[in-house]
């Protein structure tokens, strides 16, 4: 069994979560550089068994693709041609304002809730968690 990769892109950074082996619990894993994530992820999939990828699918409020939609399809494309893995988007609204009150919620201190870093690992947790439910329900 593989572990499954979660990635919230953004423009400078991009948070990482994976699975455990048997794709029970999704755990925060790191926060790359964007300009850096080809190389990291390269690495990644040398150490990793790696079975499937989800990535979160911004969309505004009315449902349509955000303005950073565009990067994120050729980012998709660049990585299916990389690792040759399934590619999944899910709908990853509200991930970062989730991600803040979930820390909130676990009393992380007020400035390390400024650290974009940690909001973008957990923001890949629950991008992550969301697409484990999703493929729960379908069984």
């Amino acid at each position: 069994m593989g572990r499954i990769l979660a990635i919230d892109f953004g423009g400078k950074r991009i948070g990482l979560a994976q699975t455990d082996e048997m794709k029970m619990i999704a755990s925060p894993l790191e926060t790359i550089s964007s300009k850096d994530i080809f190389k990291y992820l390269d690495n990644y999939f040398k150490t990793e068994n790696i079975e499937s990828i989800v990535i979160g699918e911004p969309k505004t409020l009315d449902n349509k693709p955000a303005l950073i939609t565009e990067k994120i399809i050729a980012f998709k494309t660049r990585l299916n041609k990389m690792c040759k893995k399934p590619v999944y988007m899910i709908d990853e609204r509200f991930t970062s304002r989730i991600a803040i009150k979930s820390m909130i919620e676990m009393n992380v201190k007020k400035y390390k809730r400024r650290d974009k870093s940690l909001v973008d690992k957990i923001s890949a947790t629950l991008i992550l968690q969301s697409f484990l439910d999703r493929e729960k329900n379908k069984l």
